[in-house]
């Protein structure tokens, strides 16, 4: 399958780890510019955890694109997870962590991912949302233990990445790459709405 051509110089206004091996392994050529945690701002007064995660990624892609002259596309993203209207983002610390499992086990929960595409120098933001339902496994004490000796619960809303153990979260409806933290098909509709994805040959 051909690899994915944006006409604009793509830069990823993010330092995960996860979303920078998706696009790589998607096929796109691009560069990271971090935007600060500052973009992370907390929960504004009647804003549900959806609208919470699509204002970060459009905090997160203006500051990037502020810095930027020439032509470029910046992307900016942001995830939580949600259990009947309660946020869980990155775990503070282990403590945190272990408490948001015990919460989620055995649980239908959401996870939310804010996406936004900046078109530079026009100053043109889109920005869309993609939510998946997942189902986690009553996991054990024992197995809630041994996963955060691990250390792979860090920086990862939610507390756990989907990828980190085979079978303790199903996907009852929605993007499997949604959950890791970047739904490309959404990337890829919307690279696609601006005219800016090409395939290559």
């Amino acid at each position: 399958m051909a690899a994915p051509v944006v006409t604009r110089r793509l830069i990823l206004a993010s330092q995960s780890p996860r979303r920078r091996g998706m696009l790589e392994e998607a096929g796109y050529s691009f560069e990271v510019q971090p935007a600060s945690d500052a973009a992370e701002s907390g929960q504004c007064s009647g804003e549900t955890p959806a609208e919470m995660v699509a204002r970060y990624a459009f905090r997160k892609a203006e500051e990037v694109a502020k810095k930027i002259e020439e032509e470029a596309i910046v992307l900016g993203c942001d995830t939580v997870a949600e259990w009947q209207g309660t946020v869980f983002g990155k775990p503070a610390h282990e403590d945190h962590a272990r408490e948001i499992l015990k919460q989620l086990r055995g649980k239908q929960h959401l996870v939310h991912t804010g996406i936004c595409l900046w078109l530079c120098p026009e100053n043109q933001p889109l920005v869309k949302l993609e939510t998946t339902v997942l189902e986690m496994k009553n996991l054990s004490d024992e197995e809630i233990e041994e996963y955060l000796e691990s250390g792979l619960w860090e920086g990862k809303a939610g507390a756990f990445g989907y990828q980190d153990r085979t079978g303790w979260l199903s996907i009852v409806q929605g993007s499997e790459s949604n959950v890791v933290g970047l739904p490309l098909e959404r990337l890829q509709q919307m690279l696609k709405q601006l005219d800016l994805l090409q395939q290559a040959d």
